[in-house]
C-alpha cells in the first residue's frame, strides 16, 4: 500500500475527519481538541479545547464549524473564533449525551444525530450488544426549535443530506444499514431503508467532491455478535452487562465504501498491510481519502487508484 500514510497527531481517537474549502483537515480529539490539520506538510494548529470528547463535525458555508461533543452536547466554532458556544446541550429536559454526528441544510436547520440514550461512549459496545434502538436524529431550527425525529434508531451515527435536500440518511451502526429519512413531499417524516446488509459496521458518512457518499466501516460484520443480536431482549440486556473482555472483539480492518445516492456500491476500498484501523470516518477529496479512527493517535490518508 505504497499509496498510504498515517498524519501522527498530538493526541488520541480523531472520530471524524472534514475537509475544508482551503484543503486542511479538521479534526476532534477525545480530550476535547479540535484540530485543524495541513495535509501537504502534516503541520497541527489547535483551533479551540472544550474540554469534552469530540465526535462527529462539520464545517458550514460560513466557515464556522459544528461539533458534536460527546459530554457537551451539539456546539458550533464561530469563524475565526477560539471558544464554541453550546447550541443544544439538553433534550426534553434532560443532558444530550453522545451527540454524534451532525449535517446543516441550505435553510439553516441542522440536523444531528445522539447514538445512544441508554450508554455512554465507554460502553458503546453493550449498545451494540443490547441492540438497544435508542439512537435519536434531530433537528435544530433556526428559530432555536429542538425536535426529535426518530429515537428508535440502532446506534445512530453518520448522517448526510441528500443533494436536494428532500432526505437525511443515517448510519445504523448496530444494524449494518444506512437508513433514509424524508424530508419534504408526500412522503415527509417518513423513513426507509437506503442500504441494507452492508458487510461491516458502518460509522460516519460524508459527501466526497466526486458526489459520492463515503461511509466508514469500524469493523466487519462479526459472527457472534450476529447471533446474540438474534436472542431476545431480555437475554441480550444480560451479555451486555458482561465485561467487554469477554465479549466479541472487533476484527482490525481499514475499510471504507464509496456509495452513490442510487444506493450501489461504487468504490470497495479494504486496505491490507497498513498501521490503521478501526475507521470511523472517511472524506473525499480529488481521489484523496482522509481516514479517521477512535483507537489511535493518528490520521490515515490514501489515494484512489
Amino acid at each position: 500500500m505504497d499509496e498510504f500514510r498515517r498524519i501522527a497527531l498530538p493526541g488520541k481517537g480523531p472520530e471524524d475527519v472534514v475537509v475544508l474549502p482551503d484543503g486542511r483537515l479538521i479534526t476532534g480529539l477525545d480530550d476535547g481538541r479540535l484540530l485543524a490539520v495541513d495535509p501537504s506538510t502534516d503541520e497541527v494548529e489547535v483551533l479551540a479545547d472544550t474540554a469534552g470528547h469530540l465526535l462527529g463535525l462539520e464545517a458550514e458555508p460560513d466557515g464556522s464549524i459544528l461539533i458534536c461533543d460527546h459530554d457537551r452536547g451539539l456546539l458550533r466554532l464561530p469563524a475565526g473564533q477560539g471558544r464554541p458556544t453550546v447550541l443544544v446541550d439538553e433534550i426534553d429536559g434532560r443532558p444530550l449525551r453522545f451527540a454524534s454526528n451532525a449535517v446543516a441544510a441550505s435553510d439553516g436547520t441542522i440536523y444531528f444525530t445522539a447514538s445512544s440514550q441508554r450508554y455512554t461512549i465507554d460502553r458503546w459496545r453493550s449498545d451494540i450488544i443490547e441492540h438497544s434502538a435508542t439512537g435519536r436524529l434531530m433537528s435544530l431550527s433556526p428559530d432555536g426549535t429542538v425536535a426529535v425525529l426518530r429515537d428508535d434508531l440502532q446506534f445512530a451515527n453518520g448522517v448526510v443530506l441528500a443533494p436536494d435536500e428532500s432526505y437525511l440518511l443515517v448510519a445504523e451502526t448496530g444494524a449494518s444499514r444506512i437508513a433514509r429519512v424524508w424530508l419534504t413531499g408526500d412522503t415527509a417524516g417518513e423513513s426507509d431503508v437506503f442500504v441494507y446488509g452492508l458487510p461491516g459496521y458502518p460509522d460516519n458518512l460524508s459527501v466526497g467532491s466526486d458526489g459520492l457518499i463515503w461511509c466508514a466501516l469500524a469493523t466487519p460484520r462479526n459472527s457472534v455478535l450476529e447471533g446474540i443480536l438474534k436472542l431476545p431482549p431480555r437475554a441480550r440486556r444480560v451479555l451486555a452487562k458482561v465485561p467487554e473482555r469477554l465479549g466479541p472483539d472487533p476484527e482490525n480492518s481499514a475499510w471504507v465504501l464509496g456509495i452513490d445516492f442510487d444506493g450501489e456500491i461504487v468504490h470497495d476500498v479494504r486496505l491490507s498491510g497498513v498501521d490503521f484501523a478501526f475507521v470511523t470516518s472517511v472524506a473525499e477529496r480529488d481521489g484523496v481519502l482522509y481516514l479517521g479512527t477512535i483507537v489511535d493517535s493518528a490520521l490515515g490518508v490514501y489515494r484512489l487508484p
